[in-house]
């Protein structure tokens, strides 16, 4: 039977033991929304690092030309690094080449998770080539959804996320059990439309009033990706 928890902010991994386990990681404005449409628009690779500095010192790494650097802190662009929304790096052109990506939660939520047997990276982009990956290859284990959150404080748009995957994994895992924080996102997610939950989040919001509801609007899309990124030796690949 797989048991299915959701957890509300990544700073709950700490009281986790992950040995064993399976942990999806969700940002979903923006982080993770960015690394399922880099890899799926033909991205050889994605690299998670927790800041800026982890980040160029990884660039050195590889010849010029054959990454995108990308990173925000505090929601601020990095001077000399792209802007880490979906949009703006398939703008940059990102097929055939690695993405070098860090930001204030959704990286560093994927580092806080290494401890686990897999890890996985998710967005409403790509949930149900996650969830189905997942019903197939860990039927027996236990899933911790973790919403990164902001500064160790809860995120709507995150928690809608979580209840996406959460309805996909009650449609497709044929013995489950699901945590009290699975059933209120699944509730969540059953009875909002997606985009009005995201535009209304204040990450969302700030998204707005900085003239990205594009962006927005574009992580709010269910499914429209089938890459499933797999974290294996400090690079997020396809599996």
């Amino acid at each position: 039977m797989q048991k299915i928890h959701v957890l509300l902010k990544k700073e709950e991994l700490d009281a986790q033991r992950l040995e064993g386990k399976v942990v999806v990681v969700l940002d979903i404005l923006f982080a993770t929304s960015s690394i399922v449409t880099a890899l799926a628009h033909g991205a050889t690779e994605v690299i998670p690092t927790l800041d800026g500095r982890a980040a160029q010192a990884a660039a050195k790494d590889f010849p010029a030309g054959s990454y995108v650097l990308s990173g925000e802190l505090n929601a601020d662009t990095l001077p000399g690094f792209v802007h880490p929304t979906p949009k703006a790096l398939l703008a940059e052109g990102i097929a055939g080449r690695r993405l070098i990506y860090c930001t204030t939660n959704g990286t560093v939520a994927l580092a806080k998770s290494k401890g686990a047997a897999h890890v996985y990276a998710a967005a409403l982009l790509n949930g149900r080539a996650v969830v189905e990956r997942i019903v197939a290859d860990h039927p027996e284990s236990t899933i911790l959804i973790v919403c990164s959150g902001s500064a160790d404080n809860f995120n709507l748009e995150d928690f809608y996320g979580a209840g996406y995957l959460v309805s996909l994994f009650r449609h497709r895992a044929v013995d489950a059990d699901f945590s009290d924080a699975a059933l209120a996102a699944e509730l969540l997610h059953d009875h909002c439309d997606g985009l009005d939950a995201l535009r209304r989040a204040r990450v969302g919001r700030m998204m707005l009033a900085r003239r990205l509801d594009a962006e927005v609007a574009f992580a709010a899309q269910e499914s429209c990706y089938d890459v499933v990124p797999l974290l294996q030796d400090g690079a997020l690949r396809p599996v």
